[in-house]
């Protein structure tokens, strides 16, 4: 979808729009009773859910060890709870999205929690490997739909001009998740059992329950629509596009994400004390992405997305060809990091956008594109590697998949100028 061209900085048309934005967005926010402390303390409880859900979905990989003595099963068989969670994602996304589009978007977010939590304590209380496969399936349907109607509530409140980087706010949760939750949360689980990780995401999910109970406002003003139109956003060929572009273009980010531990230590040489170090870069990236993404898209939602993918694409090439220098290596760890995540705010964005009536959908199904993506280029790296063309293979392929997003990114941009969409 094109977007309207930006004014110069600092013009009197700009200046203009802006006067014109903050006031209709001050009448809007008091009108609805939420103050600008408010907002920001929405805000940051909706991005708390998402720190919860980073954590969860992260923490298992480290853990996997723990959680296969303790159940009696092997590794790889351990590894089968990662996939049940995803799994719940991809089938949660659309699913409470569509079913759950005439409640209270209030409601609704309360509830998401509140089903996390509970999904959660059913993964500390699992007796058997069978029953927290189930656990993680049920922690993993609300995922999806969280983040969707929490992207759109943030959007909501900011206001036109600041919605991306409302949005990049929630989705920041995810990031520092990587930073903070998940390595605090596997030291828990290496120390005192695998379980206590879960125990602290559960801690979480109540934590953020209560914080939305307190400061979520009553959000009467957001559109209520009905299943029948929200599923009209899978007869819009722009949000398949969109969706398209996220599991291509993202899908580089994993398969060189999952292979970075052995990168570092095999090809690069660092001693595995450092690569924890690596990893909270790379966390540091993705908060830094956030921000950049979500200011870029604000000014201009496809130009954000082209740049997002083609300075990704140069990062994994640069990783590829430069990995055997140790200060190169941590240098473009965080850079692979910071220019993958910057597309998350843009693409949401878009998926706003093109979806007209049906946001609620699209913008769920935005994070099982993102899961789907992580299943495939975890999938293409492992053949990458298997095929012995070592360990910074999974890099390369990353920038093909990259170039692949912006390839399917003109077309859909290019497609979308020729028929526009219908607001």
């Amino acid at each position: 979808m094109p977007e309207a061209p930006t004014t110069t900085a600092g013009a009197p048309e700009d200046l203009a729009l802006n006067a014109l934005d903050d006031a209709a967005s001050n009448v809007e926010h008091r009108s609805s009773g939420i103050s600008g402390r408010g907002r920001r303390l929405t805000i940051l409880a909706l991005a708390l859910g998402g720190f919860g859900i980073g954590t969860t979905e992260f923490v298992a990989m480290g853990l996997l060890p723990n959680i296969a003595g303790s159940l009696g099963v092997s590794e790889p068989t351990a590894g089968h709870v990662i996939s049940a969670y995803a799994l719940g994602v991809v089938v949660g996304a659309p699913l409470i999205a569509a079913l759950t589009a005439r409640m209270s978007r209030r409601v609704l977010l309360i509830a998401l929690m509140v089903a996390f939590t509970i999904g959660n304590l059913a993964t500390v209380l699992a007796p058997s490997y069978g029953l927290l496969l189930v656990a993680r399936f049920v922690a993993g349907l609300p995922h999806g739909a969280y983040f969707g109607v929490a992207a759109l509530v943030a959007a909501h409140l900011a206001g036109p001009r600041h919605r991306a980087k409302a949005v990049g706010q929630v989705m920041l949760g995810l990031s520092v998740a990587n930073v903070v939750g998940v390595p605090a949360a596997a030291w828990l689980g290496e120390t005192f059992g695998w379980r206590t990780a879960f125990a602290i995401v559960v801690a979480i999910g109540i934590a953020t329950v209560v914080s939305l109970v307190r400061v979520l406002p009553s959000l009467s003003g957001m559109t209520i629509t009905d299943p029948l139109t929200e599923l009209g956003a899978l007869r819009r060929s722009q949000v398949w596009f969109t969706l398209v572009i996220g599991v291509v273009g993202f899908g580089g980010m994993f398969a060189f994400y999952t292979y970075l531990n052995s990168a570092l230590t095999s090809v690069t040489g660092l001693p595995v004390s450092i690569v924890p170090i690596a990893l909270m870069l790379y966390g540091l990236g993705m908060v830094t992405g956030n921000f950049v993404g979500g200011w870029a898209a604000d000014r201009n939602v496809s130009t954000a997305i082209l740049a997002g993918l083609s300075t990704s694409a140069v990062a994994l090439a640069a990783f590829a060809v430069l990995a055997e220098n140790a200060w190169a290596a941590l240098i473009l760890t965080y850079l692979v990091a910071l220019t993958g995540t910057t597309m998350i705010p843009a693409l949401q964005t878009r998926l706003m956008d093109v979806a007209a009536d049906a946001q609620t959908l699209a913008a769920a199904l935005n994070h099982s594109a993102l899961n789907i993506a992580n299943a495939a280029g975890a999938f293409l790296g492992g053949v990458v590697v298997g095929a012995g063309w070592g360990f910074l293979s999974p890099a390369v392929i990353g920038a093909v998949l990259a170039v692949g997003g912006i390839a399917v990114a003109v077309v859909a941009f290019m497609t979308a100028r020729r028929r526009p969409v219908p607001a």
